[in-house]
């Protein structure tokens, strides 16, 4: 007589559902991450056509139904996602899951704050997951390299802004001094934007110096504009430089949810548990 087969239990339900939700290696985690994305596509169109009055006017009631649907089928997700890993309280404090939460919060609040349900567009951010729906594993390790090398350069980067806010408010004082209200420099906070406007060479044209000396000053703001722009980019690229790129998986942690290890890990390097 052949011995029954051990009942599921809830590890292996939890283990079972991980690999659905989290990975992308097999046919059920595919399909789920590309329905998660088409569904995730349709939610946010319907979000925009909720605020063209044309559409609002015709098939408010419509359009108001199908994105409470979603954002219920989306709160079921996210609870299983929570459900589905060991450490839930890591994954809700992760990347993807404080981003998942903030994707069906504005539904629930637009029940009180009239008008915060177009907030949902940030849904759009989950796309972030097609990276490892279709193994574009070597985006994912550029990404990571460009992390690094805006994490090494920020200290370069907190100096040159706060020399650019040095600039700014010396010369939107100036020409706060030289133009006077009359010629829209009204304060020196509004001066200083201004200021802000002309040296990062946007021009907006709202406010424009009427005197010879605010005109010669502009044009010396403008110029400089050029030679700032470039220099965070020279920072940047030159720590892109030092560094080494490195090859991840597109394996997810049972734990944590943690992705980006390495393609050789064993175990988590955020939580230490067994890939």
């Amino acid at each position: 007589m052949n011995d029954p087969k051990p009942e599921p239990t809830r590890a292996n339900w939890r283990l079972k559902l991980h690999e659905i939700i989290f990975e992308a290696d097999t046919a059920a985690g595919k399909l789920f991450d590309v329905v998660l994305i088409i569904a995730i596509l349709i939610s946010v169109v319907i979000v925009m056509l909720d605020s063209v009055a044309s559409f609002q006017q015709k098939h408010g009631a419509f359009l108001r139904n199908a994105e409470w649907l979603f954002t219920i089928l989306f709160t079921i997700e996210y609870v299983l996602r929570l459900f589905s890993v060991s450490r839930p309280w890591a994954y809700a404090r992760s990347f993807y899951g404080v981003i998942d939460l903030l994707a069906i919060i504005p539904t629930y609040l637009s029940v009180i704050v009239p008008g915060s349900q177009y907030l949902l567009v940030i849904r759009m951010l989950r796309i972030l997951r097609v990276f490892r729906v279709l193994k574009l594993v070597q985006y994912l390790s550029e990404a990571n390299m460009l992390m690094r090398a805006l994490r090494a350069s920020r200290h370069k980067i907190f100096i040159f802004l706060y020399t650019v806010l040095i600039i700014v408010v010396i010369v939107g004082s100036l020409m706060y001094w030289i133009e006077g209200e009359a010629n829209g420099f009204t304060s020196i906070p509004r001066s200083i934007y201004w200021a802000i406007v002309t040296l990062t060479t946007v021009g907006y044209g709202d406010i424009a110096p009427q005197t010879s000396i605010g005109q010669m000053i502009a044009a010396m703001v403008m110029i400089m504009g050029y030679g700032i722009i470039a220099v965070p980019t020279g920072i940047v690229t030159s720590e892109l430089t030092r560094v080494t790129p490195k090859a991840i998986s597109t394996q997810s942690c049972p734990s944590c949810s943690a992705e980006g290890h390495d393609v050789d890990a064993s175990y988590c390097k955020y939580c230490g548990e067994k890939l």
